[in-house]
């Protein structure tokens, strides 16, 4: 990879009066971790309640971890009974609907109604071990499905609500789960969709379902399937008020969360209980300094994994009150994220750079309608954040005066591992700073050698962490293959770029896959992502490698203008030659189009396969995914154009 070129900011300190109150604010924490792994894991491992304390903290036989070797505790307790004597009361799900209406759950509520749907469950035929497939969309029964899976030892696997039939039936073949819960329907911009009849339709695709809960929720008509299929409420109403948390060994599996690679199908990723609660506990307490009176609000998704970690087991394992919404951003206008919270007086907002890039391009009129004064924290989340929306996010969200953590983590990590710690570490825009006290990281050539600091390369993890991945759920080779293939068992590929820069700061440089080879020479997307939306006319942009027969491949930019930004060859020209000026001539792009809108997955992820493919004239493979698939044909009909041009 080449030296990336664009400008490194001046630091930003945390407030002074942030680090006096900060969870974690000693400075040496790095070098104690340093010392004494294992140890400092250890007492880390006593924020969690156990019945049985471990044995070993740490069995290590590259690339196979077992973490709290004989332990014994439950994730669903952890997250709920043990905060009942001081925190019954205390609301731990804030819920809003898109149409408005707002519920609330108390840690006792949330405790009663997660010990009577495990019970429930346990009436259906479910038993420990079972894995149960959950459909649900951002509402409260997605959460108090999943801890009460996790309170009987069935491993639960949730499927994003906006997944496709077949993405579903897929997710179920898999595991062969017997289980599902899903719902009637849900609200997305003023229309009710239809998830029973979606769901049906990957159910004849997946023989495996035995039972169905449904969810009432939109109160949309529905089929319901004799024999298979019950309704939530009627089988709620019936079941006992108390369920004995099952006590599960530190190892057994939690849940599994199924994530793309660079294959069609899904990986089935392996997590469980004891590591990962421990990683989730602590970095939600560290990095999002969460106090008893926060409002907490993470914008993803529970079907993603920084639902898991960051909506449900981190947050509530703290006691924390979590906020979570039902709808979309710009419905029924654009200030909606900005109107809810002022509205709950949230202080810790955790969204992802997608968001950002698109309230910046919306105007920074949105938030300023509201008072955003209660936030003390603001977060980053899901790709690299270039410095440009950085700062607008630093400066209209965060009012110049909130620590702003940008966390590198993947469905494989389950915790933050590049992250500052507020109450301690500067800030420079765009980079991810450091790593996690006790995470071992560095930045590797193709070789497996660490490559002087300024200069891109594989980011590596060198040493096991708690929440890391145990394997691809009945396909070990893929495990092997995937993570620990390229520097032998011992250093795990993450598949991302990444380069460490003279002050030991650590910058992502998007997907490995991702990078593109011109002429023998790398070049990260992310860093000529970054270099076009530092333009003034640029609200967004999308870079591939487009196949090119004598330099092997060429960049080809997707790039949605400002509102008033006139689309014009004049633009492009100039656009061509700014990114040449950022990073140089090797940089200057074939092609450059004008996009309204990129193709993006329900949670804000830009579709870069589909871009490629467009690209190169091929075919774009399944779009159901997409929240706008209508683009991917309007997009075909540009590049063409823009090639032959």
């Amino acid at each position: 990879m080449v030296k990336m070129n664009l400008k490194e900011h001046d630091m930003f300190e945390p407030p002074e009066d942030f680090v006096k109150q900060a969870n974690m604010n000693d400075p040496d924490i790095y070098q104690r971790a340093e010392e004494d792994f294992e140890g400092f894991w250890e007492k880390l491992a006593e924020n969690v309640d156990w019945y049985n304390r471990w044995d070993n903290v740490l069995e290590w036989n590259p690339p196979y971890s077992k973490w709290f070797v004989g332990g014994r505790l439950n994730a669903s307790y952890n997250c709920l009974d043990r905060h009942i004597e001081k925190r019954s009361d205390k609301i731990a799900i804030l819920w809003e609907g898109e149409t408005g209406d707002v519920q609330t759950y108390t840690y006792l509520e949330l405790l009663d109604a997660t010990s009577r749907f495990a019970n429930a469950l346990k009436g259906l035929g479910v038993k420990k071990g079972d894995i149960v497939s959950i459909y649900l969309p951002m509402i409260p029964e997605a959460v108090i499905a999943m801890l009460a899976c996790a309170r009987i030892g069935a491993p639960h696997s949730v499927v994003f609500s906006a997944f496709s039939a077949d993405a579903l039936a897929q997710r179920i073949n898999d595991p062969a789960s017997k289980y599902l819960i899903t719902c009637d329907g849900y609200y997305r911009r003023g229309n009710v969709i239809e998830h029973k009849g979606k769901t049906d339709e990957g159910l004849d695709k997946a023989e495996s379902i035995e039972k169905v809960v449904v969810v009432k929720h939109a109160g949309n008509d529905v089929t319901m399937q004799d024999g298979r299929d019950v309704w939530w409420h009627d089988i709620v109403e019936s079941a006992n008020i108390s369920c004995e948390p099952e006590v599960m060994d530190s190892e057994d599996m939690l849940f599994l969360m199924y994530t793309s690679g660079t294959t069609g199908k899904p990986k089935g990723v392996v997590h469980t209980t004891g590591g990962y609660m421990v990683g989730t506990t602590v970095t939600a307490n560290w990095v999002f300094d969460l106090k008893e009176d926060d409002i907490y609000w993470c914008t993803a998704d529970v079907g993603w994994i920084t639902g898991h970690s960051y909506i449900v087991y981190g947050p509530l394992s703290n006691g924390a009150t979590v906020l979570m919404y039902e709808g979309a951003p710009d419905y029924p206008d654009k200030d909606k994220i900005w109107e809810i919270v002022e509205k709950h007086s949230v202080t810790i907002f955790y969204t992802a750079p997608t968001a950002v890039r698109m309230f910046m391009k919306w105007g920074s009129q949105w938030p300023g309608m509201h008072d955003l004064s209660t936030i003390r924290l603001i977060g980053s989340v899901g790709e690299p954040i270039n410095p440009k929306a950085w700062l607008w996010y630093h400066e209209t969200i965060g009012n110049g005066r909130c620590p702003l953590v940008d966390t590198w983590w993947q469905t494989e990590t389950g915790m933050a591992l590049l992250t500052p710690l507020p109450g301690i570490t500067s800030l420079k825009p765009g980079s991810v700073t450091r790593p996690f006290p006790g995470v071992k990281v560095a930045v590797l050539d193709n070789a497996g050698n660490e490559v002087p600091r300024g200069e891109g390369g594989f980011l590596a993890l060198l040493a096991p962490w708690p929440s890391m991945i145990r394997t691809v759920y009945k396909n070990e080779q893929r495990y092997l293959d995937t993570y620990w293939s390229k520097w032998g068992t011992g250093k795990y590929l993450s598949g991302d770029g990444a380069r460490q820069d003279e002050d030991g700061y650590f910058w992502i440089l998007g997907r490995v896959d991702d990078v593109i080879k011109v002429a023998g020479h790398r070049l990260g997307t992310m860093e000529l992502e970054s270099a076009l939306v530092s333009h003034p006319s640029v609200a967004e942009a999308a870079v591939v490698g487009m196949s090119d027969e004598i330099k092997g491949e060429v960049i080809f930019c997707y790039v949605t203008p400002k509102l008033g930004a006139i689309e014009s060859e004049e633009l492009k020209d100039e656009l061509s030659k700014y990114i040449v000026k950022m990073i140089g001539p090797i940089a200057r792009p074939e092609g450059i189009i004008f996009a309204d809108e990129l193709p993006k997955t329900r949670s804000g992820k830009i579709m870069r396969r589909i871009l490629k493919a467009i690209a190169d004239g091929k075919e774009v493979g399944d779009i159901t995914t997409l929240q706008n698939p209508e683009v991917v044909e309007i997009l075909e009909k540009k590049v063409k154009e823009e090639v032959a041009h």
